[in-house]
């Protein structure tokens, strides 16, 4: 199996990396290839996916932003529920509670 190598890396960038893999349950070296492979999967190997059976333990990937999801987000709620707590409250407390 060939072997790649990256000369140089920024130190940030790879403590970025670290913590990447980290999140994801995986080492470097596994985070390296996951981001290789989405790198490189085309089109047609995407549709091919999409109508292959789902499987319920695979994480579920969308194609919307968070800019968007907040858009529609925005549309469907454009004022606070009343009498909800505000995001920023609940954060606090939970803050403060420790």
């Amino acid at each position: 199996m060939p072997h790649l190598s990256i000369k140089n890396v920024p130190e940030a960038l790879a403590e970025r990396l670290r913590l990447r893999a980290a999140l994801n349950h995986r080492s470097l070296q596994g985070e390296l290839m996951a981001i290789i492979e989405q790198a490189v999967e085309t089109p047609a190997t995407r549709d091919a996916a999409a109508v292959a059976p789902a499987d319920v333990h695979a994480p579920r990937t969308g194609r919307k932003t968070i800019m968007q999801i907040a858009e529609e987000h925005r549309a469907r709620y454009p004022a606070p529920l009343a009498g909800s707590p505000r995001a920023v409250d609940i954060l606090r407390a939970e803050r403060d509670g420790r």
